[in-house]
């Protein structure tokens, strides 16, 4: 007949064996994919804005799920279309623009301006910044 220690001992092992496991997996919400900082920029006057341009996105690594693209902090009066890089998906090639976020930037005052390129799977959210320079005319 087998002891009720035994299978105390059997029990406990298996329950900390099994903790163990799960201690070591990365939890579910880290982020497997960066959003590459790639220096944009750009230039528009005053009294015109740019009614039509983009601005890209490149991410590397892994993701299981859509990364919406996005911007904010915008001179005011600017609208966004979006954008999205389906998934699941991966991608290691550091020079492989992957997505693009259609934008109309508002005419606004001379200044420079910060926006931020923003990048979503929902669980995960990493920007970068955009400077646009909004000048009287542009080169």
């Amino acid at each position: 007949m087998k002891s009720p220690h035994r299978a105390v001992r059997l029990a406990l092992g298996l329950t900390t064996g099994l903790a163990l496991t799960l201690a070591g997996a990365p939890p579910a919400s880290a982020a497997t994919w960066t959003l590459n900082d790639i220096h944009q920029q750009t230039c528009v006057t005053s009294s015109f804005g740019h009614p039509g341009t983009y601005f890209l996105a490149q991410v590397t690594g892994t993701w299981s799920a859509n990364i919406t693209l996005g911007l904010s902090d915008l001179p005011s009066g600017s609208t966004v279309m979006g954008g999205l890089i389906g998934g699941p998906g991966s991608n290691s090639d550091p020079t492989l623009v992957n997505g693009f976020v259609g934008v109309s930037i508002a005419p606004a005052p001379v200044g420079t301006y910060t926006a931020h390129l923003v990048a979503s799977d929902g669980t995960v959210t990493q920007t970068n910044p955009i400077t646009i320079y909004v000048k009287d005319s542009c080169p």
